[in-house]
């Protein structure tokens, strides 16, 4: 029993240093943090969004929003404004740089998932996907 135990402790650190590993080359492929690379996805998707609505989409605290869209805004990336009908409320939207960036940024991703997955069959990459799956599941229910 221990050992089984020792090995999943050993697959679950795996996980935790291959996540690690994932976040430092991604962020230094695209220039950003996966952080700032989730909210420029969120914006890109939509024309506006409160800034109240893009915090919880991308599931970060409401001053961790505050600093990225500033940083965001300080490039260029983001354009915000007031909520003209609610003054308490602000407004966030990529600029024309920002959505032209973002669309860069998608190309390098898309290399960067196809770097990482060489040598992976079809079959392999949903297995992986099937477990990864039942191990979040898991998670959850903790």
């Amino acid at each position: 029993m221990t050992n089984s135990c020792s090995e999943e402790a050993s697959i679950l650190y795996t996980l935790y240093c291959i996540n690690k590993q994932i976040s430092s080359k991604f962020e230094s492929c695209i220039g950003m943090s996966q952080s700032r690379h989730d909210i420029l996805q969120q914006l890109y998707q939509v024309d506006e969004i409160s800034q109240t609505e893009l915090q919880k989409k991308v599931n970060i605290d409401s001053a961790a929003i505050t600093r990225h869209l500033k940083q965001l805004e300080a490039v260029e990336m983001i354009l915000r404004r007031k909520n003209p009908e609610d003054n308490r409320f602000t407004l966030v939207c990529l600029s024309d740089h920002g959505r032209k960036k973002i669309n860069s940024y998608q190309a390098e991703k898309a290399r960067f998932v196809t770097l990482v997955f060489k040598d992976f069959k079809e079959e392999e990459r949903q297995e992986l996907m099937d477990m990864l799956t039942r191990i979040q599941n898991n998670i959850s229910q903790v």
